[in-house]
């Protein structure tokens, strides 16, 4: 696999998507603030199929990661060293709310920068989950109406999949080149774990696959965790060989210059996949 510094090129340094919650208490809200956040909190189930979900993953020291994970999750690690980021690169096909049928959904591409998170709720139980960094979209009316019910951030950019014969290849262009990224992936050829990786086995690679069952975000006007469940059929991310030409996002300065180590690379096609509402879960309480 070809990964130039760990499967990116060289570009420009440009802040987050979207600042972190911080650790910190949480400060008086307006509001204003409560409104939004409380129609942020995911309140409509929605379904789709997922045509194409190409999923990388990069290693960064824990302590790299930490600060960008907000109040209530710590990172997921690996090892006790090794935090992961990885961006989401979905082909959504027939995307509605769950209440509607299909034929009125439309289709999307989608791009997610997460961190592997954990939350602990009061109970002592743990879920494995992603913090969303940043997300981007071909379409305003996701931009607008994601922007309005999610907490994902979502920036409008042009995203091509660009299917030929068992090749893959995802091209973005993001304002500023923020987040650009290029990558091909071979879909027919057997793949092992990256030459660097930090993972010592498949087994322990899929683990960090993603995407995960749960995503959760911190909400500070009620110092809660907003939780949001996945479902979805027949999951079987399939390894598979990758050559990333780009990938801005891993340049920014919130990484502190640390070198991402390109850690896994995981495919699946043709997968019914939803989002229930979210539910919000006070800090200290037990989960849902």
């Amino acid at each position: 696999m070809r990964t130039d510094r760990a499967g990116r090129a060289p570009g420009p340094s440009h802040p987050l998507g979207r600042a972190p919650g911080g650790r910190g208490a949480p400060d008086g809200p307006t509001s204003i603030d409560r409104a939004r956040q409380s129609l942020q909190r995911h309140p409509i189930a929605m379904r789709c199929v997922f045509r194409h979900s190409l999923v990388l993953a990069w290693a960064f020291p824990t302590d790299v990661l930490a600060p960008l994970v907000p109040r209530g999750l710590a990172v997921d690690t690996y090892r006790d060293a090794w935090g992961f980021v990885a961006v989401a690169l979905v082909h959504t096909e027939r995307l509605r709310p769950a209440a509607l049928p299909a034929r009125l959904g439309r289709d999307y591409h989608l791009t997610g920068y997460r961190i592997f998170v954990r939350y602990t709720d009061g109970s002592g139980r743990t879920r494995r989950g992603l913090h969303i960094l940043r997300s981007d979209t071909n379409r305003r009316t996701m931009q607008h109406g994601g922007n309005l019910l999610t907490h994902y951030n979502y920036q409008l950019a042009r995203i091509d999949f660009i299917e030929e014969d068992a090749r893959l290849r995802v091209a973005i262009a993001t304002p500023h080149a923020a987040a650009d990224l290029d990558v091909v992936a071979y879909l027919d050829e057997p793949a092992g774990l990256p030459v660097g990786s930090p993972f010592s086995s498949p087994r322990d690679a899929r683990r960090f696959a993603g995407p995960l069952p749960w995503t959760f975000d911190y909400e500070s006007s009620t110092d809660s965790i907003v939780m949001i469940h996945a479902r979805r059929t027949q999951w079987h991310p399939t390894p598979v060989r990758v050559e990333v030409a780009t990938a801005t996002f891993l340049d920014d300065p919130r990484f502190c210059g640390a070198a991402p180590v390109f850690a896994n690379a995981f495919h699946v096609a043709n997968v019914d996949y939803g989002w229930d509402r979210g539910v919000r879960v006070r800090l200290g309480t037990a989960g849902a």
